[in-house]
């Protein structure tokens, strides 16, 4: 009787915490997403867009399915990134570098398994880039 007791308080505590940790994974994902929507506040995301780009990815890559595929499209948006940003930093505007960042950005979109909220803020930062893909003269001066 009294390890039935003890078996049954292990699995009511064992289910509490699961449940906790749960909510809690819930909650910091609505974290990032709320914190997210007020940087994009304004004009202000403009001269910060591949840093935001990036901790979108980040985020995304840490609560995504681990399976390799998955993985790897992320690591390679990543990847197209640094060298587009190289060349941006030594003032070279690639076209195809950032052409080449916008489709593996948007293979992520489409065949990775994301929770909606982060398909929608992958597909936010697809706009964006295409938005500066088309004005990226001006870019961060407005």
């Amino acid at each position: 009787m009294n390890r039935i007791v003890q078996t049954m308080l292990a699995t009511a505590a064992l289910t509490v915490f699961v449940s906790t940790a749960g909510a809690q994974e819930r909650r910091d994902s609505d974290w990032y997403h709320r914190d997210r929507d007020d940087q994009y506040q304004g004009d202000r995301w403009r001269n910060r867009i591949f840093w935001q780009v990036r901790q979108d990815l980040d985020h995304v890559q840490t609560t995504s399915w681990p399976d390799g595929r998955d993985q790897y499209r992320i690591a390679r948006v990543k990847q197209e990134l640094n060298e587009l940003q190289e060349g941006l930093a030594n003032n070279r505007f690639d076209q195809r570098a950032l052409d080449e960042v916008i489709g593996a950005f948007r293979r992520v979109v489409a065949d990775n398994r994301l929770a909606p909220r982060d398909r929608e803020i992958l597909n936010d930062d697809l706009r964006r880039l295409a938005d500066y893909r088309e004005h990226h003269e001006g870019w961060g001066r407005r």
